[in-house]
């Protein structure tokens, strides 16, 4: 087993007044050649948006697009002709394939919006683009992952153009699991919400991240109460 420690405070960082953002891999003016990507993980972002501010009308294509909602909730249009709020609790995702234009806002006039933005290589290009959001209740079943996304339709996921699974759980303190990959060539990149974790042996605070390689399975455990983890397993290749 191979591991690699990103410790919340070593993030790329950048605030913007009505944009405060933390980078795990490198963008925008972040760059750090040893945090390219992990494996097909490609960016993920921890975006905190004012009160009725917002990403205007902008580009993507060939890539995979996730948005989970952490706190608030983001006003998404698209030049697909999608549109509407997603929600704490929401997942959203885009293959962005040929090319799109969206805009995402905070829907408050008010209050910030928290969120993660990430994005994954495709494993097909130049796709039809498509848009996909489903409501989804993290705290339903405690001390177990939610799948929310796949590699194929689901009656309860998302789906991407990439053999990855996404994974939330919401953990009481002591309860925990053994996560077992479903490939030989996947790795896993953890990121604990709130709360914390020991997984694979190391002990993670709220914002830490921690990719696990070159593995059949891990451990994780809530080392807090109403801890809160995603797990995304990506091909390394």
């Amino acid at each position: 087993m191979k591991t690699s420690l990103y410790r919340a405070e070593t993030r790329g960082h950048a605030n913007h007044g009505w944009l405060d953002t933390y980078h795990t891999f490198s963008f925008a003016d972040y760059c750090n050649p040893e945090r390219i990507h992990f494996g097909a993980l490609r960016v993920l972002n921890d975006d905190t948006v004012a009160g009725g501010k917002g990403f205007g009308r902008h580009p993507h294509d060939n890539m995979e697009i996730i948005t989970i909602p952490i706190c608030g909730g983001v006003k998404h249009a698209d030049s697909m002709g999608n549109g509407g709020v997603i929600n704490q609790g929401d997942v959203q995702v885009m293959s962005a394939g040929t090319g799109l234009f969206h805009s995402e806002f905070n829907a408050s006039p008010s209050e910030p919006v928290n969120f993660f933005q990430i994005w994954v290589f495709p494993n097909r290009k130049n796709v039809t683009p498509r848009y996909e959001q489903k409501q989804m209740d993290f705290q339903e079943h405690r001390n177990r992952l939610s799948e929310i996304v796949t590699p194929h339709p689901s009656p309860h996921a998302l789906w991407i153009y990439q053999d990855a699974w996404f994974g939330i759980g919401a953990f009481d303190r002591g309860a925990g699991l053994s996560y077992e990959l479903k490939d030989s060539g996947n790795g896993v990149f953890a990121m604990v919400i709130q709360g914390s974790f020991r997984l694979a042996s190391v002990d993670l605070a709220a914002r830490d991240g921690l990719g696990i390689w070159e593995a059949k399975a891990f451990e994780l455990e809530a080392t807090s109460d109403d801890a809160r983890i995603l797990l995304m397993e990506v091909p390394m290749a």
